[in-house]
């Protein structure tokens, strides 16, 4: 490396170290996640950007930025920081690329735009609030997949979605799906290469330091969270939303079908068991006797599959009928696998507000698929959990149900719990594209599902 390189280094070593000093002293909440990323010349890119491991600049560009105005450098330290705590690097998925990286920028600007702190502080153009404005109006909290889907609502001519791009444009994104890219061009390129199982393993390395860097962020941005609730009074409102976005950042995720392995029976269901089948015997008893096998298989299984369970729907006005049938459509799908019903069910459907509204029994698959087709939601009352748990009780003293595994409730939350732990097990599901606290029973299970939970939200895209 020549005297040149080596300066250049030095001075965009300096810089990026005066930022995250001054970063410190404005947001001592952040004192982890500043000293989360180390720094690398990098002359690839014209520009800065992170790959959630280093910082990778471009010397010339950030002393132009630095001598334009420190307040700069010190937005884009953050905003990197920002994108590594939101671990927007690793959620692209099967997003489009240009539209995940202008909503993840969106949803970091709005943040920094927001605090009242001196060494970020910039005038935000009409631009900006007048977009803040349109999406708070459907977002409580402007998180990067909330803004998304709402972008990608609209119809931008290739004009307008560069002018935003611009608008909000701050660090290089070319570093997110670098590794990625490389190791798919190296397998494409030795297909037919006999080093195809090392190459196999690099990639399987590389994923796992994607894994592992996604795992750092995840407990950088929970020590964050905790220290900001100790820091909230000096940062004010702004500090609200910054909180309300790291606890939909850091709430623990669920697989919904997964989830619903918990209402499973373990039963007898005619079929024939292949693991207890040998299929020697039973040739070799064909081949001995013509027609006749020396084992038969059994023509049963014990198998775990859902036989009895009582979904309830929260139908009061705070619930959107979209979103119940969303949630609905979901379990549908999950539950119309042939793993998932025995050849008969006792699946009550319960629609209901401040009172029952309806109960429909579904039996097999073709009446669940009969009940989706006419779905309509019934009742915009008041919410009170307990006449659906007076009902359900009722049901059980009737011998309407054999083995009750359990109910499902889904609901926004606001309503009057029972007393008293039912004799079956209970969870209430919410759905919330932004996290909320909710408190439930210590008898009841408590799951926060987001639209990326669902993955009936991944088909529409």
């Amino acid at each position: 490396m020549n005297e040149n390189h080596q300066r250049l280094i030095q001075i965009g070593n300096a810089i990026l170290n005066a930022s995250r000093n001054e970063l410190y002293l404005s947001l001592r909440f952040m004192d982890i996640a500043l000293s989360g990323l180390r720094y690398e010349m990098n002359l690839s890119s014209l520009y800065v950007g992170t790959d959630g491991e280093k910082v990778l600049f471009n010397p010339r560009y950030l002393v132009e930025r630095y001598q334009s105005d420190p307040v700069l450098v010190n937005r884009l330290y953050l905003h990197m920081l920002l994108h590594c705590i939101f671990r927007h690097p690793f959620h692209m998925g099967n997003r489009d690329e240009a539209l995940w990286g202008l909503a993840c920028d969106i949803a970091v600007e709005s943040i920094i735009d927001a605090l009242p702190v001196k060494a970020t502080q910039l005038v935000v153009s009409d631009r900006r609030n007048e977009l803040y404005d349109q999406l708070k109006k459907d977002l409580k909290v402007l998180s990067a997949e909330g803004i998304y889907r709402k972008l990608s609502e609209r119809n931008f001519t290739d004009k307008e979605f560069g002018k935003l791009q611009l608008e909000f444009w701050v660090d290089d994104h070319v570093f997110w799906e670098q590794k990625k890219e490389d190791n798919q061009n190296e397998n494409n390129e030795n297909q037919d290469n006999e080093n195809n199982q090392e190459n196999e393993d690099e990639s399987e390395h590389n994923q796992q330091k994607q894994r592992e860097l996604e795992e750092k962020w995840q407990q950088i941005g929970e020590k964050m969270e905790t220290n900001l609730e100790t820091f909230a009074k000096d940062l004010g409102e702004s500090a609200g939303d910054l909180l309300q976005l790291l606890k939909i950042e850091n709430r623990e995720k669920y697989d919904y079908r997964h989830f619903l392995k918990k209402f499973v029976t373990l039963k007898e269901d005619m079929r024939v068991d292949d693991d207890a089948y040998d299929y020697i015997f039973y040739t070799y008893g064909l081949s001995l006797y013509g027609n006749m096998p020396l084992i038969e298989s059994l023509e049963y299984k014990e198998v775990k599959k859902i036989e009895e369970l009582v979904i309830a729907i929260d139908t009061s006005e705070s619930c959107e009928g979209q979103t119940v049938r969303r949630f609905l459509e979901e379990t549908y799908a999950i539950l119309k696998s042939s793993e998932s019903f025995f050849h008969k069910v006792n699946i009550h459907i319960i629609q209901s507000d401040a009172k029952v509204q309806q109960d429909i029994t579904i039996t097999s698959q073709e009446d669940l698929e009969k009940y989706m087709d006419s779905f309509r939601l019934m009742g915009s009352g008041g919410t009170d959990f307990r006449p659906v748990f007076e009902y359900v009780d009722k049901l059980i003293a009737e011998k309407a149900f054999q083995n009750l595994k359990g109910l499902i409730y889904f609901t926004d939350g606001y309503g009057t719990f029972p007393r008293r732990r039912p004799s079956y097990d209970t969870a209430f599901v919410f759905f919330h594209e932004e996290y909320l606290d909710l408190n439930v029973p210590p008898w009841a299970m408590k799951v926060v599902l987001g639209p990326e939970d669902l993955s009936i939200y991944d088909k529409e895209k």
